[in-house]
């Protein structure tokens, strides 16, 4: 190599190439291209770790959403679930991340729910520099029926559209709900009460994978709450108790938030958990790790599920006039100290005991 005219030798550069990613993650060239691409057959630990060893190693992602800008709408709903819980938080997490690695740029706008924040919301999505949408936790039919007419990319996240118009990534609740009571099924369970939040299709999702496994639908076992709030979720299955008695040995919550909030109501009514009553939540939040007992839950993938929702958008930009598709990303069983076998006896509650 020549020497500079200042008599030091030019430093040399390469590359980078695929083949440095694969020795550099210990792993195939095939699984790298695929975790770069977004394609399945790839868990998603190990894509995360590719995906940042990329991005350290400065690679070139060839990518459609470089320089654009992603516009994330966030419904009155995810905003409250912002305020109270880790859900949304993790999923604009896997949103953000997923999205500084294409070297896109996320813009989040206010829920677009009146007439003027809609034309606002078209507006917006006009700019030539606007790639798609992303509505975060939207159910609302008349913001749904506002976006099916826009000319770029949309895609749901945790949420779907009921006319299979546009596309939408969510956890597998009907599936997870569905893992849940079959966790408890196996423990002896029978008369599984299950504590609801309603109004959301998510949570319908949910509701329907439980009653799949109960053989239909029981509304003595139901018991609704009207906030994601444990403490209102206490004194709804308090209320419960005091109504119909301890009928059931097992409560399946649709929310961690619930859960947290029927071990409160069990143990003030002088019941042991797990012993008299199991209580399983569905989110798989870090907070339940702490609970007494620990709570056992179905896990969502919340960034998963905000990566996820970008590399479909980037899919549907690419794909030309491809049909919208509904994606469900699995869920898994986080078995803590919250659920035990059926107890062989009756149970009844005494705050003395």
């Amino acid at each position: 190599m020549r020497a500079s005219p200042s008599g030091k030798r030019a430093k040399a550069t390469r590359r980078i190439r695929l083949e440095d990613l694969a020795q550099a993650c210990d792993v195939s060239v095939a699984t790298v291209s695929r975790a770069l691409s977004g394609a399945a057959g790839v868990r998603p630990e190990l894509a995360d770790r590719i995906q940042r060893k990329a991005q350290e190693f400065r690679y070139a992602l060839p990518s459609t959403l470089a320089g654009q800008q992603l516009l994330v709408v966030a419904s009155p709903a995810a905003m409250e679930d912002y305020a109270r819980s880790q859900f949304t938080l993790h999923v604009m997490q896997g949103i953000e991340e997923r999205a500084h690695l294409l070297r896109a740029e996320v813009v989040t706008l206010a829920n677009a729910g009146t007439p003027a924040e809609r034309a606002a919301l078209a507006l917006a999505a006009a700019e030539p520099r606007v790639s798609g949408l992303l509505l975060l936790t939207l159910d609302e039919s008349d913001m749904l029926a506002t976006v099916r007419g826009f000319a770029k990319p949309v895609v749901l996240v945790n949420g779907d559209d009921p006319l299979m118009q546009l596309s939408s990534v969510a956890p597998s609740n009907r599936a997870a709900a569905a893992l849940a009571t079959d966790h408890l099924m196996r423990l002896g369970h029978r008369r599984i009460l299950f504590l609801t939040r309603p109004g959301r299709r998510t949570i319908e999702r949910r509701q329907e994978g439980w009653r799949d496994r109960m053989g239909g639908h029981d509304p003595a076992l139901v018991v609704e709450v009207n906030d994601w709030v444990p403490a209102l979720a206490a004194e709804a299955l308090t209320r419960r108790i005091a109504r119909g008695g301890v009928d059931f040995t097992a409560v399946l919550c649709a929310g961690d938030s619930l859960a947290f909030g029927a071990i409160q109501a069990l143990a003030a009514a002088g019941l042991r958990v797990p012993q008299d009553v199991s209580v399983m939540g569905m989110d798989g939040l870090a907070q339940g790790a702490f609970t007494t007992p620990p709570l056992s839950a179905i896990e969502m993938p919340m960034k998963h599920i905000g990566a996820a929702a970008v590399d479909l958008l980037r899919d549907l930009q690419t794909g030309g006039t491809m049909p919208a598709r509904r994606i469900e990303l699995a869920c898994r069983l986080l078995v803590r100290g919250s659920c035990g076998p059926a107890p062989t006896g009756p149970v009844s509650a005494s705050p003395d005991r």
